[in-house]
C-alpha cells in the first residue's frame, strides 16, 4: 500500500496497562497518574480487555462498590477488539465505527504494540471525520 497512512504511523506505542486480577482502584490510581480515560487490561503481552471510565461508573461507582475490592476482570469490556499495525487508517475507522469503539489496541504477534484512538485518527486524516461523527451519534449501552 504505497502511500497510505498506516495504524503503525500514528498509534500510540507507550500503552499503559494493568492485569487482570489488578484491584479496580489500582487501575484508577494509574489512569489518574497518567492522565488517560481507559487502560487495557493484559495477560503477559495479549489484550484481553480494556477498562474505560465509563466502564468505572457503570460497574462500580453506581452501585457503591468498593474498588479496591473488584478486579479489573469484573468490570473489563471483553473480547477485546484488535488491529495490525499494518493496515491502512481507514481500515481501523471502518472497525471502530462497525464496532462502536474509539479505542483500538494494536497487536502483533500475539502481543500488544500499540493503541489507536479515534482522535489519532482525526489528527492524522480529518476527511475520515464523517464516520467518527456516525460513531458520536450512536448511544452506548
Amino acid at each position: 500500500m504505497a502511500g497510505a497512512l498506516l495504524v503503525r504511523d500514528i498509534m500510540t506505542k507507550t500503552i499503559r496497562t494493568v492485569r487482570p486480577n489488578s484491584s479496580v482502584l489500582a487501575a484508577v490510581q494509574k489512569m489518574n497518574k497518567f492522565n488517560i480515560g481507559s487502560i487495557l487490561v493484559v495477560d503477559g503481552r495479549r489484550p484481553v480487555g480494556i477498562v474505560t471510565e465509563r466502564d468505572i461508573l457503570r460497574r462500580v461507582v453506581e452501585h457503591s462498590t468498593d474498588p479496591s475490592i473488584i478486579k479489573v476482570s469484573d468490570i473489563m469490556s471483553h473480547p477485546v477488539v484488535t488491529i495490525n499495525p499494518e493496515v491502512a487508517i481507514e481500515e481501523a475507522a471502518r472497525l471502530m465505527t462497525a464496532k462502536q469503539i474509539k479505542k483500538l489496541p494494536v497487536v502483533e504477534n500475539d502481543g500488544l504494540v500499540g493503541i489507536i484512538t479515534t482522535m489519532d485518527i482525526m489528527k492524522a486524516a480529518p476527511r475520515l471525520m464523517s464516520l467518527f461523527q456516525e460513531l458520536s451519534r450512536t448511544p452506548r449501552s
